[in-house]
């Protein structure tokens, strides 16, 4: 069947279908009118996969969509035409010009956490562009998933752009056809498997991937300001955003005081029970759920089933003592950094379900040692984790998890060695702003750095001496919400950009032209044989050139 899928996007391709400007507007009009039109559908879609809130499919997934597909629309001109280039003046007379060609049939396979956004956007870029396409949503969103499968044929051309629902098996399948190009977003391991079935084709791919994304906040920050935006970019869709900050280096004198208030914020935004909120949204599944559990301090979530006192307390102790061995250790061993990070925009688990897990760079550290100045010990923190500053509240039959936040936690903790990709947010206390650098670099490039500091010499420090896929000074997620924007990782977080422009052009060829006219047949002077005299002219050209 998928096989099948692939010929006939191929036979499309080949007819010539999908290059006219024509056929490209239309394609992206009609990808706005699906949003548009369907806009209740998708958010009870969204509501069911992930518990989504209605405004967030809205504005973070369904609006991003429209504008996107109706920004490389109205640029469609201006992007195909031939753009002309100099030649070298001892071509001339001649001339030279750049146009971009489509790839031909690409593979876009997209995740859970943004089910509609992640499939869409590119699919605008890839539409844009002149392709067919073959959409493989997520399996994990299931009813977003089906959804696009029912709409996608209703509205764009069933013999250009296909969608292909299913599993691992599936997408195993996708990806033995010769794409001409494959557009994964997910977790770095499979990442790896796209890049491998990728090279049997000599397939470009592009891969969005995740990381730890840090903040740095110190005392020049507004630090009502500052928390309010970390609380946002950090909650939206219940932590799980690929760019979302995931932990927050802060300075001594500030860190407690921005845990407090990041709390407070929370309380702005969710009220006294954010679970009883319609703006907090819910864990994808019960995998997730569980992984997210085991990251919070010992002790925080009871046990899955109910046991007898005897048990509770046994296990009281049991949890008491792992923590002090595992703080035990941790003093024992140096204060080992983070190991090696998994990186993840949407799985931190199971490879197999398409998700985020960006794991190290090559050559990096699987465990950077981290110098004991860099991060502070905070008195009377006691579990590797930190001490729970709010929430730490779960429910399991509702996969919900609390807003939490989490102050002194320490770099060897569990919840500092994967990608959080959840409503958990520690907070470690760094000595300043050249210590917090030198402990992300340490580090896996993650997709996104955040810098909250009014001290124009720090942010200069940070763009520098850090790399990221992008970094915001006092904006999270912002570079996200911009088609003007590229927006990609680098090394582990993912390779490659899209949004607008760099979307267009990543699924495109930008194909080399040169003309010359046949007479007068100027290239005479350079063929052989090689006398003396062009010797001479050749001495005479490379003076010049």
């Amino acid at each position: 069947m998928t096989n099948q899928t692939f010929e006939q996007l191929k036979k499309t391709y080949e007819s010539g279908r999908t290059r006219p400007l024509i056929w490209r507007r239309a394609q992206l009009n009609a990808l706005r009118r699906l949003v548009t039109e369907n806009r209740d559908a998708f958010v009870s879609s969204a509501m069911a996969d992930l518990g989504k809130p209605a405004a967030e499919t809205v504005f973070m997934e369904l609006n991003l969509v429209a504008g996107e597909a109706q920004f490389v629309r109205n640029r469609l001109s201006l992007w195909t035409a031939r753009h002309p280039k100099a030649m070298h003046w001892m071509l001339q007379p001649a001339a030279g010009w750049t146009i971009a060609e489509p790839k031909g049939v690409v593979l876009i396979i997209s995740p859970w956490n943004y089910p509609v956004l992640l499939a869409l956007e590119p699919m605008a870029d890839a539409l844009a562009a002149g392709n067919a396409v073959c959409l493989k949503p997520s399996e994990l969103s299931p009813n977003t998933s089906k959804l696009l499968a029912e709409l996608v044929p209703q509205y764009l051309d069933s013999e250009a752009v296909r969608v292909v629902e299913g599993g691992p098996k599936e997408t195993g399948e996708l990806l033995k056809c010769p794409f001409n190009h494959i557009f994964y977003t997910g977790g770095g391991h499979v990442g790896k498997i796209v890049m491998r079935a990728a090279a049997e084709h000599l397939t470009p791919v592009t891969l969005e991937l995740g990381g730890k994304s840090p903040c740095f906040v110190d005392r020049t920050a507004d630090i009502n300001v500052a928390a309010r935006r970390i609380a946002w970019g950090k909650f939206t869709n219940a932590g799980q955003t690929c760019v979302a900050p995931d932990y927050v280096l802060a300075t001594p004198d500030v860190a407690e005081a921005l845990a407090e208030r990041i709390a407070v914020a929370i309380t702005e935004f969710y009220g006294e029970d954010p679970k009883a909120s319609p703006d907090f949204g819910r864990i994808i599944n019960d995998r997730h759920f569980e992984r997210l559990c085991k990251l919070l301090p010992v002790g925080t979530v009871p046990p899955e089933e109910p046991s007898s006192p005897l048990v509770q307390v046994a296990s009281a102790v049991g949890a008491a003592m792992d923590m002090v061995g595992r703080r035990f250790n941790a003093v024992t061993t140096g204060r080992g950094g983070a190991g090696e990070m998994a990186g993840s925009a949407n799985n931190a688990a199971k490879p197999t379900d398409g998700s985020n897990m960006a794991a190290a760079d090559d050559g990096a550290t699987a465990s950077a040692a981290v110098e004991p100045s860099e991060i502070h010990k905070v008195p009377g923190v006691f579990d590797l984790a930190g001490r729970i500053v709010c929430g730490g509240k779960v429910d399991r039959a509702a996969r919900y998890i609390a807003p939490t936040v989490l102050y002194g936690t320490s770099p060897d903790a569990p919840v500092m060695k994967e990608e959080i990709f959840g409503p958990i947010l520690p907070i470690l206390v760094v000595e300043d702003a050249e210590s917090a650098i030198r402990f992300i670099n340490k580090r896996s490039r993650p997709l996104a750095a955040y810098v909250f500091s009014r001290d124009h010499e720090v942010r200069l420090t940070f763009e520098r001496q850090t790399s990221s896929g992008a970094l915001g000074y006092s904006l999270p997620l912002g570079h996200l919400l911009s088609s003007r924007l590229p927006f990609g990782g680098v090394g582990a977080s993912g390779i490659g950009t899209y949004h607008g422009k760099a979307g267009f052009l990543t699924f495109s060829h930008v194909k080399t032209v040169v003309t010359k006219p046949q007479f007068p047949d100027t290239l005479r002077l350079v063929y052989p044989p090689f006398n003396e005299a062009k010797a001479k002219l050749f001495d005479i050209i490379a003076k010049f050139s």
